[in-house]
This record gives C-alpha cells, structure tokens and sequence, in this order.
C-alpha cells in the first residue's frame, strides 16, 4: 500500500543540513507505521550520507552530512523516497512485541495520584487500572536521551501540566500531562503529574540503540507492589507533592 495523502507529504527546509519531512497534519495513532517506514527507508537508502533521524508525531526531521550530500540532491532523494512509500505488511506490524514496563503506583512515589482523583473524582486503584489498561503507542523522543512521549491516555485522566515544574524528578518516574504519559529516564526537571514510579533503565549508554523505547513501539504498564519494586531494583525514596 502506498502512502496517499492531499496534499502529499511536504518538504521543510530546516536548514543547509537538514529537511523536515511532514506527512501528516493531525495526531493519530495510525500515523505511527508510515513514521516508521519513512524511518526505515531513509536509513537504508541515505547511508553514509545520513547524520541524524528524528520521529515525531506527524513529521521525521532528516539531517545529512552537507559535505557529502548537496542540499538539493538530498531534497530529490527525499522526494524519491517519499513518493515510493509503502506501509509494512500487516504481519509485520503485528509481530511487533509489546513492551510491559512494571510500575509502582504509589502516593510516597506518585504524590499526583491524589491530586488526580480529585480531579476525577474516582479512587486510586480505579485511577491504577485505568492507567495501566491500555497499551500505548510511542509518537516521539525527545526532551532528554529516552524520554519518550507515548499516547494517548484515557480521556478522564488528561490533566494539565503542574503550574510550578518540581526541580528534579526522580529517575523512573511515571508521569502523565495532557492525553500523554511518558517516564523520565533520568533525574530531571519536570512539570508532568507523578503517579509512579518504573524500575526498568529506559536509557543505557552501552546499549547500541542508547534508548530502551524507539517511535512506533507499543507500551503496557504493568502495576507492581512495593516489594516486587525493589526487588527490581527500584528507589523507594518519596517525591514531595508538588505546590499548587
């Protein structure tokens, strides 16, 4: 199956490096296979002349080595490329593991539980298995090395960012901002609503890919209890409530 879209896919100039590739103009989960295979096509058929790929929601930012590549032929390689797109067969996409990422839904380590069953009015377990049922599809990377943004959330969970970001979040936290969820592969700032914690290493310096989860994967979160959590290796230290 080719790609068929009104208009087709744009070509952005994002620089003399680089071309941003934008596909579609809406957030959809069915967008994610046509990502992937541009992906794929681009690595494969770029090479050498490849720098950087960057997924994201509707778009994929290519970035070359200009001195080897010629701004303009890399725009007509694009062009090719994108014209010839095909989606994955549908076994393929099927055979595409899903990920279970174990989580401690805690109050001491998922202090905006409580604020988002105020929120909702519904009791955190009720909140836990209506987190934890879906699986999700990841639409990008970014902000920090493994940070991915995967979507999207049940709708009575959507809750706005916190008004004041918390100056270092806890490696492992489990956290949700609007229709998204995501976990923060390494103690950073964060504005997102805590609600857990996930003891897995979501970013590995020695791993060759760096980054557990890549765009396109899909993600279930297993809720864990306390010991399990460190017998897995997890740090039961509290996060505070964030300040309103």
């Amino acid at each position: 199956m080719k790609l068929l879209l009104t208009p087709m896919p744009r070509l952005e100039n994002a620089g003399m490096e680089a071309w941003l590739v934008r596909l579609f103009d809406t957030l959809d989960e069915r967008n994610m296979p046509w990502i992937s295979s541009l992906v794929e096509d681009v690595q494969h058929q770029f090479g050498p002349y490849l720098v950087d790929i960057v997924p994201s929601y509707t778009t994929v930012l290519v970035q070359f080595d200009a001195l080897l590549l010629d701004h303009g032929k890399a725009r007509q390689l694009l062009e090719h490329i994108v014209s010839e797109l095909t989606l994955p067969l549908a076994k393929e996409l099927k055979s595409r593991a899903v990920i279970e990422l174990p989580i401690w839904y805690h109050l001491s380590v998922g202090p905006e539980l409580a604020r988002l069953s105020a929120h909702t009015g519904l009791s955190v377990p009720a909140l836990i298995d209506l987190h934890s049922a879906p699986t999700y599809c990841v639409f990008a990377l970014g902000f920090a090395p493994g940070f991915a943004f995967m979507g999207s959330l049940p709708e009575p969970l959507a809750l706005a960012r916190l008004t004041q970001p918390r100056a270092q979040v806890p490696q492992g936290s489990l956290a949700i901002a609007g229709r998204q969820t995501a976990i923060y592969p390494t103690a950073t700032p964060g504005g997102w609503n805590i609600l857990g914690r996930c003891p897995t290493p979501l970013f590995n310096l020695a791993s060759a890919s760096l980054s557990l989860l890549q765009a396109g994967d899909r993600v279930r979160f297993v809720p864990i209890d306390q010991a399990q959590f460190v017998r897995l290796g997890g740090d039961t230290t509290p996060l505070a409530k964030a300040p309103l």
